[in-house]
């Protein structure tokens, strides 16, 4: 986005605001409820409310938020995790296109009544933040480059929150998903809301396994993923099967920087010659 650009803003279903994007035509959030979301999506699927009941505190829990925005994730995140054991130490690392975003979000009232409040606001203004309870580190740019600041084997929870494949794929191709399945701990969980064929393909192409999470505030499900298979929620029938149709074919980016339309059109031409069933008897099977 332009610097100084204003961010039309909406409230959702649980009364937490959210963006709408002009440049992706989608809001930052799902509409019945932004913050219900994050913690729904994504901290609860990283067992963020159960961790800190079983880390020594000498070892900080380590977060990764690709696609920070507005910075519910990893707000809602910290503050799930102080709520099960008080000051456990964390880091987290965010990736976010531009400043401006997470500011005004600020600006507009997202984080105002978290309980580490003014801590928050240093960081959302500087940049990166530090003290003995917990460090946050923002990483300004293109994901696919600043994700390689982020040290292998690192993160404990990943999550992934880019605008739909559809629009944004760069971030949802082999290689991105393969680089940061990299920087997980092998007990790691990466958790996003997509339930795409071509995600979880690309996610089990980039070596992790795939599991469900519940639907919310529309009818199909989101995805948790990890190095271990152990405790995924399962997907159904019709999920694997989907994972069989042309929908599954992912979208790649062999060097990290090719545009959206190179990345789009690739995929095109592997479905056209894909043998995989078409999508459309799959819908039919199970849809009728």
């Amino acid at each position: 986005m332009t610097h100084g650009t204003k961010l039309p803003f909406l409230t959702t279903g649980d009364g937490s605001l959210t963006f709408f994007s002009a440049e992706f035509g989608q809001a930052f959030h799902n509409l019945s409820g932004a913050a219900q979301e994050a913690l729904e999506k994504f901290v609860r699927p990283c067992r963020l409310d159960r961790l800190p009941l079983e880390r020594d505190p000498l070892q900080p829990i380590h977060i990764l938020d690709i696609c920070f925005g507005l910075g519910y994730n990893s707000g809602i995140a910290l503050e799930t995790l102080w709520q099960v054991r008080p000051n456990f130490p964390v880091r987290v690392m965010g990736l976010e296109r531009s400043p401006e975003v997470p500011r005004q979000a600020w600006q507009a009232g997202v984080g105002s009544h978290w309980s580490f409040r003014q801590t928050w606001q240093q960081w959302i203004e500087q940049g990166s933040w530090q003290s003995e309870q917990w460090q946050g580190e923002l990483l300004w740019g293109d994901a696919r480059q600043t994700l390689l600041q982020v040290p292998l084997g690192w993160a404990d929870a990943v999550f992934l929150d880019p605008f739909s494949p559809s629009v944004c794929p760069e971030l949802w191709t082999v290689e991105f998903l393969r680089a940061v399945a990299e920087r997980m701990r092998p007990q790691g969980y990466l958790a996003t809301y997509s339930c795409a064929a071509s995600v979880r393909a690309a996610l089990q192409e980039a070596g992790l396994h795939i599991g469900s999470t519940p639907p919310l505030g529309r009818p199909w499900p989101g995805t948790v993923a990890s190095p271990q298979s152990q405790d995924l929620p399962p997907l159904s029938d019709m999920e694997w099967e989907h994972l069989k149709t042309r929908a599954a074919v992912p979208y790649r980016d062999p060097t990290l920087q090719e545009g959206r339309s190179e990345i789009r059109l690739r995929r095109q031409q592997e479905q056209q010659g894909s043998l995989l069933e078409s999508t459309s008897v799959w819908k039919r099977r199970w849809h009728q």
